[in-house]
């Protein structure tokens, strides 16, 4: 597949660019400088079925160590990309910084395009385009983004680079069977959707969420740096490990409300976003620090949405005196909402236990889409029971006649009560800690739910 990678200064409109090419507002855009620092990838599909990858990079400013660090990464973006896009600010006179900038992506002997944005009619067309022909480009476009202005030629120079999808054939059983079942063939699809998991890496800023992410994919992909909120934007990577397809999302640093000014306000609103999408959470904390009353909240996040977690000790190397036992006995007692969670110590720094993590997402997600048999399910409900009786309400009887697994991602467990509503929390806390001694669900959050025979599951109350 072909990829056609942004680059520019900061507050060109490159994210602008993306979003329009993506057709959705997937970057945030912002009118502070500098406002996307990591690259940023999607699929996107124009004319006759031609699909391509576009890469949104973050503002070339090499004026801080920071942003340096942005302009490697997007430099790194270009060598990879077959087609260069080069966009300038039409409002502002031609910057000799600019002009070199051009001239280095030249040299990579690429296609390469001006695109000089910010030109919202014909007078400026007239008065500002031309002078940044001093750049010398075989190709530039005057567009507006803003204003959706003059993109068809554009889109008319890219098709050049992009080809159109080879069309799919039909196989001789689709063509001549007129018997052939359209289920047996998305059949396939669903068993690819099951090996396909949705990581959220998330955490308070600065606890290394980006740094452990470029460990986890062995390159680097998301600019690290000491700057407390440098990632805004979510980055996220697929990589494929074993049968599964496994999609990291390095979600921008939670902090205290109060703390929160400009862009990180759509950093947070995003973050969360991606926690309706995800089926697994790395909740990174800072080894150093132990955890503080906002990773308190953060785990409120993850329970809240019901999924699988993996908590990370990140820094371990650092920790000074802290043994394993009290750092898990803080971890244990400060994040109850969190008892089922795994835990694991690394250093993202050094690689210390990173490579352990891509083993325990997948053992944590095949628990998290664990479905139990329901004669076994009901034997281990039974045993259960006989252990200790179901507790009567007012001298009323309360029998629990069978249990169903109606749900995976995460497991839900229906019991069918003839008086459902009086099954006390506190005994299905007991069925759910019985349940887990039986089977493993480590890292899993596991829902039981009381009802009345014959009333559907999706009536059921969550």
């Amino acid at each position: 597949m072909k990829k056609v990678a942004i680059l520019g200064r900061p507050n060109v409109g490159k994210s602008s660019l993306f979003n329009r090419l993506a057709k959705q507002r997937d970057a945030i855009t912002s009118d502070v400088a500098g406002t996307t620092r990591d690259i940023k990838k999607r699929i996107v599909t124009i004319s006759e079925n031609r699909e391509f990858e576009v890469i949104d990079t973050g503002g070339i400013d090499e004026s801080s160590e920071l942003f340096s660090k942005v302009a490697e990464l997007s430099f790194k973006a270009a060598q990879d990309a077959d087609v260069i896009l080069y966009m300038v600010d039409g409002k502002m006179l031609p910057d000799e910084e600019d002009k070199q900038l051009f001239y280095r992506l030249q040299k990579l002997g690429k296609p390469l395009a001006l695109i000089v944005n910010k030109i919202d009619n014909d007078k400026e067309e007239q008065e500002r385009y031309w002078e940044f022909m001093s750049f010398g480009p075989e190709v530039s476009f005057p567009v507006s983004v803003s204003h959706n202005r003059k993109f068809v030629p554009f889109y008319q120079w890219l098709e050049k680079y992009i080809p159109p999808k080879a069309e799919e054939t039909l196989t001789i059983q689709e063509e001549f069977d007129p018997l052939f079942d359209e289920e047996e063939e998305q059949a396939p699809q669903q068993a690819e959707d099951e090996k396909s998991i949705k990581v959220a890496i998330i955490g308070r800023v600065n606890t290394g969420k980006s740094s452990l992410l470029n460990a986890l994919l062995k390159e680097e992909r998301s600019v690290v740096s000491d700057v407390a909120g440098t990632t805004i934007d979510p980055v996220d990577e697929t990589i494929t490990h074993g049968d599964y397809e496994i999609t990291f999302i390095d979600t921008a640093g939670i902090r205290r409300r109060s703390k929160i000014v400009g862009i990180e306000k759509f950093a947070l609103g995003r973050t969360t976003d991606m926690l309706e999408k995800a089926n697994l959470v790395l909740l990174v904390i800072d080894a150093t620090q132990g955890v503080s009353e906002l990773d308190e909240r953060v785990a409120g996040l993850i329970e809240k949405y019901r999924l699988a977690c993996l908590i990370v000790l990140n820094k371990w190397d650092l920790k000074g005196d802290k043994t394993y036992e009290e750092a898990v006995e803080n971890v244990r007692h400060k994040l109850k909402f969190l008892h089922y969670a795994s835990l694991i110590t690394i250093s993202a720094k050094t690689g210390m236990r990173v490579h352990k993590i891509l083993d325990e997402i997948v053992k944590i997600y095949e628990r998290y889409s664990m479905r139990i048999p329901t004669a076994k399910l009901n034997e281990i409900i039974r045993e259960a029971i006989g252990r200790h009786h179901v507790p009567s309400h007012n001298g009323a009887s309360v029998k629990i006649k069978f249990a169903t697994q109606y749900d995976t991602k995460p497991p839900r467990i229906a019991l069918v009560s003839n008086r459902p509503e009086y099954i006390h929390f506190s005994y299905k806390r007991y069925l759910a800690n019985f349940l887990r001694e039986k089977f493993d669900f480590e890292g899993v959050p596991l829902e039981i739910i009381a009802r009345k025979r014959g009333e559907r599951d999706d009536d059921i109350e969550q």
